[in-house]
């Protein structure tokens, strides 16, 4: 004997794509936050993307020959949406690798991140305070990025102009400042040099 579907049944399956949606677009956030950047694209480029395509061809066959095509309609534009969300977050970090990363990063842990700086003990030769914030590389060809407090704010101007250059309190010439809030800053050293490792 046939189940008869009610409306409400109709309206949680229409939900579920939604829900979905929102669940694996979290995953694909957290995936690149919390593993190393080099690391998370290739999950997100290797893992993540081609599963995704695969699931929007079985619902989008499975609509072609179900009598319930709207509720399959439904799950193949909640993937659609994911694929675009998913190709647009690869897209921005093949270009710009650090910028949400370091952002959320920074709102979710900046209180843990500044006693881990703070407690840092002073530099003899007046280097600024600072730990090693993010980093990837590979075959010896690493590149470092440190968590930077400035008391001054004299590294306001590097990250305004975003060009390369040596700044006081930093032992080698860097590649980028970045600002993340008042006396605070991420500093990307060039490739293969650790802080006063200067090529």
């Amino acid at each position: 004997m046939a189940r008869h579907v009610s409306d409400e049944d109709f309206n949680e399956a229409d939900r579920f794509p939604l829900y979905s949606t929102i669940g694996l677009c979290i995953i694909f956030i957290a995936i690149g936050i919390i593993c190393p950047i080099d690391i998370s694209l290739l999950l997100r480029l290797f893992i993540g993307v081609p599963v995704l395509v695969v699931a929007s061809i079985v619902v989008a066959i499975c609509a072609a020959f179900n009598k319930s095509r709207r509720r399959y309609l439904h799950q193949l534009s909640a993937l659609t949406i994911l694929l675009v969300i998913s190709a647009s977050f690869l897209l921005y970090d093949f270009k710009h690798p650090l910028v949400i990363r370091s952002a959320v990063r920074w709102m979710v842990g900046r209180t843990i991140y500044k006693e881990k700086v703070l407690a840092e003990p002073t530099s003899a030769r007046g280097d600024l305070k600072h730990i090693e914030w993010d980093g990837w590389g590979m075959f010896g060809q690493d590149t470092s990025v440190f968590l930077v407090f400035d008391p001054t704010d004299s590294l306001a101007m590097a990250a305004i102009s975003r060009q390369p250059g040596k700044f006081n309190g930093i032992p080698c010439e860097v590649f980028l400042v970045r600002r993340l809030e008042s006396h605070w800053y991420t500093v990307q050293n060039y490739t293969d040099q650790g802080w006063g490792a200067c090529n």
